[in-house]
């Protein structure tokens, strides 16, 4: 039924039409002209896609969920292109790195954790000295995501997979479950549709 739905509003989308919100579904969507535009040029600019379709489709459905952080709708097709992008470049679901983005940060660019952790992946900045780019800023968000979405893989392979052990490395918590429990019910909660 979701799907239908979001293919529904794609559609309307694609066509110029703004739909009747409640015919289509319990949540109230506004579609108008800048929003529209915002979505074209974001569908433009998402490199990481198979295809036009694709990008689409799934720039509408995660900006949906991603309107509760972030307002600006611009804003959000920034970084969901971004978060796109780079979980596609590291090989992980990028649909996932949306959920630990929002236990980790709630999407503020600007977080700092008590124990130092940056940016909206929470890196922790003694990976810069590590490979020698003292010059990067983890708050700057390709930076953070390319840092972040590199360490979640490096993470995950080394559990052959095991997402919830990966995650748990991700947070410095292995061996504890509260973390990836966390991650996985907000992923299945509000990223994966």
């Amino acid at each position: 039924m979701k799907a239908k739905i979001l293919l529904l509003l794609v559609w309307a989308l694609t066509l110029g039409i703004v739909a009747e919100a409640h015919a289509l579904a319990p949540q109230q969507y506004e579609v108008d002209d800048r929003l529209r535009s915002l979505l074209r040029q974001s569908i433009e600019q998402a490199d990481s896609f198979e295809d036009r379709f694709d990008a689409e489709v799934w720039l509408v459905a995660k900006s949906s969920s991603l309107q509760r952080f972030i307002k600006d709708p611009e804003e959000r097709f920034r970084i969901l292109r971004l978060v796109h992008r780079e979980a596609t470049r590291a090989g992980v679901p990028a649909d996932l790195v949306l959920a630990v983005i929002q236990i980790e940060s709630a999407f503020d660019p600007y977080a700092v954790s008590h124990v130092g952790a940056q940016g909206m992946m929470q890196v922790m900045p003694f990976w810069k000295k590590e490979i020698g780019r003292e010059q990067d800023s983890l708050i700057d968000l390709e930076t953070n995501l390319r840092y972040g979405c590199t360490i979640l893989k490096y993470y995950i392979d080394k559990e052959k997979g095991r997402w919830a052990e990966g995650l748990a490395r991700y947070n410095g918590s292995y061996g504890k479950y509260w973390y990836p429990e966390k991650v996985l019910t907000a992923w299945q909660k509000y990223w994966r549709h």
